[in-house]
């Protein structure tokens, strides 16, 4: 079942069941998929390029929730954390930390990195192989840590 048809059925189903805001986020996020597939020209995506519209989706949420609660607006954290959990729901199991520092630690021995200078090609070499499955902060941290 891709993408589009799970989120299809469960809108019928957040219909059913009066969740509205479950309904408002995947109508959002069915939004996102059509003007990503218009973007590309595309009659429909495939599932890296859904995965990496989730990803940008969960992405912007994270980051308004970290404004929201440092700007003391607890009335939108609580909708913004609802949101990112619904989202979460879409996305692939996480990597473990012990899984994402192996993934790490193998493409610091691939690219042959030594120093923090390498940081970028590790980086680019790494994240193609997350993508969706660990947030690119947590990426980074790691491979710094690795590199220092």
């Amino acid at each position: 079942m891709t993408l589009l048809d799970q989120l299809n059925q469960d809108m019928k189903q957040a219909m059913k069941n009066k969740e509205k805001e479950k309904l408002k986020v995947i109508r959002m996020v069915k939004a996102s998929l059509q003007n990503e597939s218009i973007k590309l020209g595309n009659d429909t995506l495939s599932e890296d390029e859904e995965l990496t519209v989730l990803s940008r989706e969960l992405k912007q949420r994270k980051d308004s929730l970290q404004e929201f609660k440092a700007a003391g607006r607890d009335d939108l954290v609580q909708d913004l954390e609802t949101e990112v959990d619904i989202l979460q729901k879409y996305m692939p199991d996480q990597l473990t930390d012990e899984e994402l520092e192996m993934i790490v630690q193998q493409v610091i021995q691939e690219v042959n990195a030594t120093s923090k200078k390498d940081m970028g090609k590790v980086m680019s070499a790494v994240m193609p192989k997350v993508k969706g499955r660990a947030d690119g902060s947590q990426v980074n941290k790691l491979v710094q840590k690795n590199l220092g």
